[in-house]
């Protein structure tokens, strides 16, 4: 057993040297034999997030991946953090992240994972669907977030109460507009697409803000796009 010093002065001495690389207050990884010397160290940069962002967990379109909503790949991974954020793509030892604020009353529907040694916060596969609706941004724009909530009602895994439970939670109205009218264009009137006109606020929301939605359905009270 070493002191925390003599343990810190230890570590910093073979990250001089090389052995380790340094990638947050304390934290370190080891580099393998092969990597000596090439700043790219890391095989897996999930490992990082805890360090660098607090309280947080990887979610968006990572988690997407992650729970198998889709093939399609990503240059970032997406972190949701509940420290304040200066800047949404951020760049840490050769990984690309994309950092958007959560308020720390609404994290939850997250679950804990191990990456080699380190335990990582991701958002569990329904709270992975409810965080695209409710920021299309992160899910690679409403048509991908269609696709993958298409995937979802198929899984073994869907839980119409824990999507609505979440959606509620997390307060933000559009999400029953976006999930009801996705739901029901995917596959039809269902129980799902009920409860999200049962719970649905006042007021008209946008499908994607990223979009030019000029055309209302009224029944969803929710702008689209002309093709949609």
């Amino acid at each position: 057993m070493v002191s925390r010093i003599e343990a810190s002065k230890l570590l910093s001495r073979w990250a001089g040297q090389g052995w380790l690389r340094r990638v947050g207050r304390g934290a370190y990884v080891p580099v393998p034999l092969e990597l000596l010397g090439n700043r790219y160290v890391l095989d897996d940069h999930w490992v990082l997030v805890p360090t660098l962002f607090g309280l947080s967990y990887i979610g968006g379109w990572t988690a997407a991946e992650y729970w198998d909503l889709t093939e399609q790949l990503f240059n970032e991974t997406v972190v949701m953090t509940a420290n304040p954020v200066r800047k949404k793509l951020q760049i840490k030892h050769g990984a690309r992240f994309l950092i958007c604020h959560v308020h720390k009353r609404k994290v939850f529907g997250t679950k804990l994972i191990w990456r080699g040694g380190t335990r990582v916060s991701l958002s569990d596969i329904h709270r992975t669907i409810i965080d695209m609706l409710d920021n299309p941004g992160l899910g690679g724009g409403i048509q991908h977030i269609s696709d993958c909530l298409g995937v979802y009602l198929k899984n073994q895994k869907r839980s119409d109460e824990t999507l609505m439970t979440y959606a509620k939670k997390l307060g933000n109205g559009a999400v029953m507009k976006r999930m009801g009218f996705l739901a029901e264009a995917l596959s039809g009137p269902s129980i799902l697409t009920d409860l999200c006109q049962e719970r649905m606020t006042a007021g008209n929301a946008r499908l994607d803000s990223a979009l030019n939605c000029t055309r209302l359905v009224t029944k969803w009270r929710l702008w689209v796009p002309p093709n949609w």
